[in-house]
């Protein structure tokens, strides 16, 4: 690692020995640190100096974190603010999130979770600038240049959504997915989509949507998301509801790739069969977005290595959804995506070959 400056970060904590240790641990990561006892005394320095990130608990006597995330928001609406919680918080976390929170880290924390999340938040705060002065530099740009309107604006739109996809990838930190998976989930999608002659309009934001599927497991508690071993009953009942906890996340927008996100976050384990959750849907109950999804993350979690198993091969993958193996069973499938994966499945492992970490 270089000496060099990798942002400037405000610590927010009532605990002088959190704080010390917070401050400390991101110092040697070469992270400029500004600590407070309070969020009055942050708030203060807000106004006096310039920073990339906001690290903040959220029970504090008198100005509480959330109180501070809104005065943070008043301020600046691009300054991302991380919240410090315990697990008992975590509904609120999640509300704070929706208000505007960049993310949460759960007390006792793991040093290389909040390093990764913080560089998250140093890395968004430098591209969200980055877009603003962009956008402020296009609208001179096209008075007198309106011949590359189309163009320019196509470069900000991959800019927007480049800035998503490293949104989305926030939950990256505390998952022990890949980068490479979110990806290939969302390329997977959009050629079952064409497969299925699906509109343009569909197989574009299905192929964007998808990526966002497993967002709501940056709301499970490290003890049952990174568990090496099975799940017990009550794990496996907490590890379930990253499916509404994503929806709930992505709820309620007013775009459509963010709505359908939102859909597939909810729906991607449900099963044909019923068999599924968070609500056991049956059949053609389920939104055909989620069916895809659900289809080709299985997909990929069987080609993929996992704690509890050796990754297999694209054929022996190809064998366990098209004629089951106990676990998993083609019942589980809408029997009229199973036909289309058929006839499509050698662009699967293409995908999966050329999208690795």
């Amino acid at each position: 690692m270089t000496d060099e400056n990798h942002g400037a970060v405000l610590v927010v904590d009532d605990n002088a020995y959190v704080l010390e240790s917070v401050s400390m641990l991101l110092g040697g990561e070469h992270f400029s640190v500004v600590s407070c006892m309070n969020a009055e005394q942050a708030l203060y320095k807000l106004k006096a100096q310039r920073f990339d990130a906001v690290l903040t608990d959220i029970k504090m006597p008198g100005m509480t974190g959330i109180d501070l995330l809104t005065a943070v928001r008043s301020m600046s609406k691009d300054m991302p603010v991380i919240l410090m919680t315990a697990y008992a918080e975590m509904d609120l976390a999640v509300d704070a999130v929706k208000q505007g929170a960049f993310d949460f880290i759960i007390k006792p924390y793991k040093p290389e979770y909040l390093i990764h999340a913080v560089e998250k938040a140093v890395e968004h705060h430098r591209l969200v600038l980055l877009e603003r002065d962009y956008k402020a530099n296009l609208e001179k740009e096209v008075v007198s240049r309106t011949r590359e309107l189309s163009e320019a604006l196509k470069l900000l739109e991959n800019t927007s959504r480049e800035l998503v996809e490293r949104l989305t990838s926030v939950s990256e930190f505390r998952d022990p997915e890949t980068g490479a998976h979110i990806k290939r989930i969302g390329y997977y999608s959009g050629l079952m989509a064409k497969r299925l002659d699906m509109p343009d309009e569909f197989v574009e934001r299905i192929t964007f949507a998808a990526c966002m599927h497993d967002l709501g497991k940056i709301g499970i508690p490290d003890s049952v998301l990174l568990k090496p071993g099975p799940l017990s009953k009550d794990e496996w009942e907490i590890m379930k509801t990253h499916t509404t906890i994503g929806h709930r996340m992505l709820d309620k927008s007013p775009y459509p790739s963010i709505q359908m996100a939102a859909v597939i976050a909810l729906n991607h384990h449900e099963r044909w069969d019923g068999h599924g959750y968070p609500r056991g849907l049956k059949a053609a109950d389920t939104p055909i977005e989620g069916r895809i999804t659900m289809l080709v993350d299985q997909y990929d979690a069987l080609r993929s290595k996992r704690p509890y198993k050796e990754p297999f091969t694209h054929e022996k993958t190809l064998k366990i959804i098209l004629e089951g193996d106990g676990r998993t069973m083609p019942g589980h499938f809408d029997p009229e995506l199973l036909e289309a994966f058929a006839g499509i499945a050698d662009g699967f492992d293409e995908i999966f070959k050329e999208h690795q970490d």
